[in-house]
C-alpha cells in the first residue's frame, strides 16, 4: 500500500474513532437532559451538540489532523461550520420531532451521522488542509520514519575480523565426545 493512501486511511479511522467518542458524549448528554429536565427538544440539541464539537475539535487538530495552525483561526472556521450546520440540525430536529412526531433519538443519530460526515470533509479540506501534518506529533513521527529509512539505506558494517576469528565453527565439534 503506498504510504500517502496508508495515511489516509489512517487519518479516516482515527477521526472515526474521536467522533465516535464524541458521540457517546453527545447521546450521553442528550439523554441525561431529556430524561432529567422538562427542555424541548432543541435545548437538549444544542447543550449536547456543543459538549460534543468541543472534544471533536480538541483531539482531532492533534491527533487526526496533526495541525499547528492557529487554534483561534480554526475555531473560528470551525464556528462558521456550525453557523449553518446548526441551525438547519436545530429547525429540521425540531420540526422532525415536535411536529411529525419523530423519535428524539432517531432525530438525534441522523443528525449525528450527517455531522460526522459533513464536518470530516469540511475539517479536513477547509479548517486543516494547508496545516496537515504541520504539529509537533507530526513532527517527531516524521522524523523517526526519516531515521528508520537511512538507517535502512545505510550499508551494513562488515563483521569485525577478530570476532571472526575468535568465533568457533559449529561444525568443528561433529563428532566430539565430552
Amino acid at each position: 500500500m503506498r504510504p500517502e493512501r496508508k495515511e489516509k486511511i489512517i487519518r479516516m479511522i482515527k477521526y472515526t474513532l474521536f467522533a465516535a467518542s464524541a458521540g457517546v458524549i453527545q447521546i450521553f448528554s442528550f439523554t441525561l437532559l431529556t430524561e432529567v429536565t422538562p427542555l424541548p427538544y432543541w435545548p437538549r440539541y444544542l447543550i449536547s451538540l456543543v459538549l460534543s464539537v468541543v472534544w471533536n475539535f480538541t483531539f482531532n487538530r492533534r491527533f487526526t489532523f496533526k495541525s499547528a495552525n492557529n487554534v483561534p483561526i480554526a475555531m473560528l472556521k470551525v464556528l462558521a461550520y456550525y453557523c449553518v450546520f446548526t441551525p438547519a440540525s436545530t429547525l429540521l430536529g425540531h420540526y422532525l420531532v415536535e411536529s411529525a412526531g419523530w423519535n428524539d433519538y432517531v432525530v438525534e443519530i441522523i443528525n449525528m451521522l450527517l455531522n460526522f460526515v459533513t464536518e470530516f470533509l469540511y475539517q479536513r479540506f477547509f479548517v486543516f488542509g494547508k496545516s496537515l501534518n504541520t504539529n509537533d506529533l507530526a513532527k517527531k513521527e516524521k522524523e523517526k520514519e526519516d531515521n528508520k529509512a537511512s538507517e535502512a539505506d545505510a550499508p551494513t558494517a562488515p563483521l569485525d575480523e577478530a570476532a571472526a576469528t575468535t568465533a568457533e565453527d559449529p561444525t568443528d565439534k561433529v563428532g566430539e565426545e565430552e
